[in-house]
């Protein structure tokens, strides 16, 4: 689900006051032809300078939001070994729950606590021939102690993939390409996912060997990211002018442009480099991530961009240690096996024997 990029180290510095990113409305999309069209020519120039934007107008009710956000909460106050009897370690679908500290972004802690829970699929059959991205479909791990999660998150999860195919079918207009031309390769199976997120309260100044990183400046892996956050900051996006604050606004989500749109788009678009700061001591944030991407079993196709568009397609980012994989199954694996070490110790020890 994440892959990283390299950028500047996580900073707890000074950073703008106000939200550095445009605000969209969604339901500007299905309105006048003239408003219509202002919406993807802001669509697209947003991608395009900062690979993220505000969105408003999405459908999705308050009432939705704080009851996703309360049952979040009542998630994260369960006694530990009840969040540990879905730990994530006992599934090879990177499904369940993580300790704080315990996820990696570029080989550093990730000081957040988090549930991961994807789409409600059967385990794929194993086999010598089958790929080792197949592992990656299976079943979620719910908890026991809390029943009522099952049903909302997944409804949850059914109202933010709805918002996130009526994004991509206005950034397939704002680039010259019919609506449906990621259909494609999401229809049918796409990859979703739910990540409820708290990230801890530290003092860094005082306590020996923890960092600012609630998670590390990274890029998403998938097409879009919605992010709905509760009420404390701590979200930021990398731009031009630096590292720059992105605070909840109410009734908006923030969006990231992730990895297979900058494939997709041979480099017009970039995937959004973003991180979080830890809270200050005494503070938690709670926040929810939706993560849509394209079948795992499919490659990412170059989009036939329109002549004006192409000449300014700058190819993917090139990173070594972060290599860009048209193959959505295998780019996928790459950034589940490097952030969860665990797991892939327990559930993929050939590959990393094969790589060693």
């Amino acid at each position: 689900m994440i892959a990283t990029s390299p950028t500047q180290p996580i900073s707890s510095g000074p950073v703008s006051v106000e939200p550095p990113l445009p605000i969209l409305d969604l339901s500007r999309l299905d309105g006048p032809a003239a408003g219509r069209a202002l919406f993807l020519s802001e669509l697209r120039a947003a991608i395009r300078r900062f690979g993220a934007f505000y969105v408003t107008g999405h459908g999705v009710g308050q009432d939705v939001l704080d009851g996703a956000f309360a049952l979040s909460r009542r998630f994260f106050d369960l006694p530990e070994r009840d969040k540990l009897a879905i730990e994530m370690v006992h599934s090879p679908h990177f499904r369940g729950y993580t300790r704080a500290g315990w996820e990696r972004t570029r080989g550093r802690a990730d000081w957040r606590e988090q549930v991961d829970i994807g789409s409600e699929r059967p385990t794929l059959p194993a086999g010598p021939d089958a790929p080792a991205w197949a592992r990656l479909q299976g079943p979620n791990q719910w908890p026991d102690a809390l029943p009522e999660l099952r049903p909302a998150v997944l409804g949850l999860q059914d109202a933010l993939t709805d918002v996130t195919t009526r994004l991509l079918r206005g950034v397939a207009l704002a680039i010259g390409q019919p609506e449906d031309a990621f259909d494609t390769i999401v229809a049918g199976a796409p990859t979703q996912l739910v990540k409820l997120i708290r990230y801890p309260g530290h003092d860094t100044t005082r306590e020996e060997g923890v960092s600012g990183q609630g998670v590390g400046p990274h890029k998403d892996s998938g097409l879009l990211t919605l992010v709905l956050q509760h009420e404390q900051s701590g979200l930021q996006a990398e731009t031009a002018d630096g590292w720059v604050d992105v605070p909840p606004i109410p009734g908006t989500f923030v969006v990231n442009a992730g990895e297979l749109l900058e494939l997709a788009t041979d480099g017009y678009f970039r995937a959004a480099v973003h991180q979080v700061v830890t809270p200050a001591a005494g503070i938690d944030r709670l926040s929810i991530a939706f993560f849509l991407g394209a079948r795992l079993d499919v490659r990412v196709p170059v989009l036939p961009l329109p002549p004006d568009l192409a000449a300014e397609a700058r190819g993917p980012e090139r990173d070594p240690d972060n290599p860009l994989l048209r193959n959505v199954g295998e780019n996928s694996l790459k950034s589940r096996l490097r952030s969860h070490p665990d797991v892939a110790q327990r559930h993929y020890a050939d590959l990393l024997a094969a790589t060693a």
